[in-house]
């Protein structure tokens, strides 16, 4: 074992690390130079049997690990949606790593549970969230929306959780959304035996939000058909183009028809903490479920997804089993491995606690108006140039854009064109953007949400863009 004196001084060097690196990432290219197999073949093919020193791990960490990250802490990583940590985050993460403890039942750690529960209040005040709420961590939206849908299917009292869904007369269950709906959602309509062909692609309107007539009419048709819709998921914030959902309309569709409504504001739900955003909430206090991620826009690491219910009750029925050895007499407490798959659960909630306090709200909200307005002048840039075009709306920190040179309208060529431009702008490792279609367009997409991205690090992707365009041209 370890002396403590060894590891207090392995982990200082740690620290100084990571202190370095969060100081200059910028000196790092954001997309690694490496093909698919380089890092592994720098690697041994199997553990050593001795102990091997530290310092010795670290130079192979910084000489093979480093050189092939994707830098997302980088100013300028731009692609999908830009998350970052800070480092009070950082800390309270080695914190909980050091604790070890697992945030099952109340008694495997009384702290960790109750803070869970105290920070999720905090947070749902912040954006707005009914009082009487729950709010629980999980570690992605993925596992948030399958759990909230597995309670919207426990919620239709058709027995599945005791008997399931083979070999008995079952109407087919249908779950609503549109094709900018993350896909998470048709992963857990096939992981809840729901079936992928049963996720009904409801119809947008010009600015890909949700089509709340063509909702109606399939609710309508899907009933008088037989089938049974589970739920309808509308979306704050949509992964292509951060689109919003009339989530307001949608719940007035739902509650006509006595359907879930679940509302996926995985990315754009923190920029309700802002007062002039807050009606990205407008009508989600009518919903059933709500997902907020903190690690994609609130600075926090990966993994920290909260999921709010008004009804806990719904998922406790749906998931809870307790076998003799994690019987307790706590009385009335939260044990969270009832609210979900997982059994141990790590201590996120320290994380979201550091950050909300060492940040403070008011510096918060001042980062996040700040990276909505830089995607306003980054657009605003767009719309000045008549080469470029704007694909869609940008009502937060998310363009979708293209290069779009005169005499070129053919799609196919306007695609090829772009793709090039991305692999060579993301080749220069000064920046690195991602790609969607939109209407079958292909889209490049630059998404602001790193806590160091400053106006200058926009601006040399601008000029990045530029020059890469007039290279594409030749």
């Amino acid at each position: 074992m370890e002396q403590l004196g060894t590891f207090e001084d392995d982990f200082a060097r740690v620290a100084r690390w990571i202190a370095g690196y969060l100081e200059q990432p910028e000196r790092f290219a954001v997309l690694p130079a490496v093909r698919p197999g380089e890092i592994a073949a720098r690697l041994p093919d199997a553990p050593p049997e001795e102990p091997e020193p530290f310092e010795a791990i670290m130079r192979d960490f910084e000489q093979t690990i480093v050189p092939g990250i994707t830098h997302w802490n980088h100013p300028r990583f731009f692609a999908y949606f830009a998350t970052s940590s800070v480092p009070a985050a950082i800390a309270a993460e080695a914190l909980a790593a050091t604790l070890d403890v697992k945030v099952m039942l109340w008694r495997t750690s009384p702290a960790a549970a109750e803070l869970e529960s105290v920070v999720m209040r905090w947070l749902g005040g912040l954006l707005g969230v009914p009082d009487g709420w729950t709010g629980i961590i999980y570690d992605t939206a993925s596992i948030a929306g399958f759990t909230a849908l597995a309670a919207a299917r426990e919620a239709l009292d058709l027995a599945i959780r005791e008997d399931g869904m083979t070999g008995r007369d079952l109407p087919r269950l249908r779950i609503y959304a549109t094709e900018h709906t993350h896909s998470h959602i048709e992963k857990a309509a096939i992981a809840l035996g729901i079936g992928q062909r049963n996720v009904v692609k409801v119809p947008c309107d010009s600015a890909y939000r949700m089509d709340v007539g063509a909702l109606e009419r399939a609710l309508a048709q899907d009933i008088a058909d037989g089938m049974r819709p589970l739920a309808v998921v509308a979306t704050v914030g949509t992964t292509s183009t951060t689109s919003i959902d009339p989530v307001a309309w949608i719940a007035d569709v739902c509650e006509r028809h006595g359907v879930w409504l679940h509302v996926d504001a995985a990315y754009a739900g923190v920029a309700a903490m802002l007062p002039e955003h807050r009606a990205l909430m407008d009508g989600v206090e009518r919903a059933r479920s709500l997902v907020v991620n903190p690690h994609k826009w609130l600075f926090i690491p990966m993994d920290c997804s909260v999921l709010f219910l008004r009804d806990e009750a719904t998922v406790r029925r749906a998931f809870s089993l307790v076998p003799e050895y994690l019987t307790t007499t706590d009385g009335d407490v939260r044990n969270y491995m009832d609210y979900g798959l997982q059994l141990g659960r790590r201590f996120r909630a320290l994380k979201l606690w550091f950050t909300l306090r060492h940040l403070g709200v008011g510096a918060i909200r001042e980062r996040l108006r700040a990276h909505i307005a830089l995607a306003q002048t980054f657009a605003g840039w767009l719309d000045a140039q008549a080469a470029w075009d704007v694909l869609a709306p940008h009502p937060l920190s998310v363009v979708c854009f293209r290069y779009h040179p005169r005499g070129i309208d053919d799609e196919v060529a306007l695609e090829a064109i772009n793709a090039r431009l991305l692999e060579r702008v993301n080749a220069t490792g000064e920046m690195f953007i991602s790609h969607t279609k939109i209407d079958g367009r292909y889209a490049l997409r630059l998404a602001i949400g790193n806590a160091r991205t400053t106006s200058a690090d926009v601006e040399a992707a601008w000029a990045i863009l530029r020059r890469v365009a007039v290279q594409e041209q030749g």
